[in-house]
């Protein structure tokens, strides 16, 4: 299956029914991330609530962001403590692009950063006009997870003109 998705559809077939359903693993890639909050049942519930349930569920969940996310989702961060140990985080200040892998049998790659107005989380006057595909054919899963764990291992670190803003740069290279 390969889909075309836009706007409310990827926050509605990516992050409330595919996320939530990850068993082994998930890959988040986005340039920015904000203090989403996304429905679960019959309220909104911060973003970070979804990942910390899942990471007690036993799911590994990778995080690759381009810059630091800002005081509100700073503090959604620090109401769930599970994350600080049990999410894997990386940043590489040249990520743009938006991945989203579950179990390595669906992936999201689009133009959506991890925003409410980039998923479609917010209202029609507030969210940005975005797009992507989801698929679950494994060839095109397994393109967008090569791309996602290249960045990931540090494949381009060593050459990379941008060393100063990555933390984690010492450990890579």
């Amino acid at each position: 299956m390969i889909e075309y998705i836009t706007d409310t559809e990827i926050y509605k077939k990516v992050i409330l029914e595919k996320v939530p359903l990850a068993k082994e693993f998930l890959w988040i890639g986005t340039a920015d991330i904000k203090d989403m909050y996304v429905k679960k049942r019959t309220k909104m519930v911060p973003f970070l609530q979804i990942l910390s349930e899942l990471i007690i569920k036993g799911v590994g969940i990778r995080l690759i962001h381009a810059k630091e996310p800002g005081p509100n989702f700073r503090k959604d961060f620090d109401k769930y403590p599970i994350l600080y140990e049990g999410l894997e985080r990386m940043l590489c200040p040249r990520v743009h692009f938006k991945i989203i892998v579950v179990d390595g049998v669906f992936a999201f790659s689009g133009s959506a950063n991890l925003t409410g107005a980039g998923m479609g989380a917010k209202s029609p006057r507030r969210r940005n006009f975005e797009s992507g595909i989801i698929t679950t054919e494994s060839n095109l899963v397994s393109s967008i997870m090569e791309q996602y764990d290249n960045v990931w291992m540090g494949k381009f670190c060593k050459d990379c003109s941008r060393k100063e803003y990555c933390s984690e740069v010492s450990d890579l290279i």
